[in-house]
């Protein structure tokens, strides 16, 4: 079982929570798709997408729930992330927690995950 990640503004995740599904950050609108890490990828995404920010949450999906939307394409570095051709149903998300920083301004991630 597969998780991949996307990191969210608690903001965005209390908005998805209340129409039942995430549309994406404003990132995600603009490319057409939303953007997921996997765990190898996502401290290095915290890093060049998020750095110093706080307030956000780490969602965790099984990539096998999200079926025939999800697509594996090369992005940095040539690297294959998921990319989810849809809106996120909120039911799929299995893990929704709080990314806080550390005194050294860097993310804390839950045991296990990056």
């Amino acid at each position: 079982m597969m998780m991949i990640y996307k990191i969210v503004t608690a903001d965005l995740w209390q908005d998805a929570l209340a129409n039942q599904k995430l549309v994406g950050m404003p990132v995600d609108l603009r490319d057409g798709y939303i953007h997921f890490s996997t765990a190898d990828q996502l401290r290095q995404t915290a890093e060049k997408h998020f750095k110093g920010q706080d307030g956000l949450i780490l969602l965790g999906v099984r990539a096998s729930a999200l079926s025939g939307d999800l697509k594996w394409e090369p992005a940095r570095g040539g690297d294959l992330f998921p990319h989810l051709y849809a809106h996120l149903p909120t039911v799929r998300v299995d893990l929704a927690v709080p990314l806080p920083l550390g005194a050294d301004g860097r993310h804390r991630f839950p045991e296990g995950i990056a």
